[in-house]
């Protein structure tokens, strides 16, 4: 299973770190990945690392403000999130066991969090 922690309130121009702790099996060498659903829209891709070079994907808006990193030894990824903007408001979900190539199509997950409430005040 997949837990995630880390969310909260924060002003715009803050930072928030999101850590993704997996079990059970749920950790994957291969793609793991982040997505957000804001409030009344559909659930998106947020952030992807791939494979065993780590190398990783962002959401076009997101690009230079967020990082998604693994740490293989604690089974945890993570999402530090800087210069938030009111926009990046949603709850923010990990996942595991991703397709390497559809790594920004949730349907190719095999295992979510429970998801973390993150709220970017003006």
């Amino acid at each position: 299973q997949l837990q995630a922690s880390g969310g909260g309130l924060v002003q715009a121009g803050g930072s928030l770190t999101l850590s993704c702790a997996a079990s059970g099996g749920a950790f994957s060498y291969g793609t793991m990945g982040w997505f957000r659903q804001a409030s009344g829209k559909e659930r998106e891709f947020v952030a992807a690392i791939v494979g065993g070079r780590g190398n990783t994907y962002y959401l076009d808006s997101v690009k230079g403000r967020f990082t998604i990193s693994r740490d293989n030894a604690k089974n945890t990824v993570y999402l530090q999130m800087n210069s938030l903007k009111p926009e990046d408001t949603a709850v923010y979900y990990c996942a595991s066991r991703g397709s390497s190539a559809y790594y920004a199509d949730q349907r190719s997950y095999d295992y979510w969090g429970q998801g973390t409430q993150v709220t970017v005040s003006s």
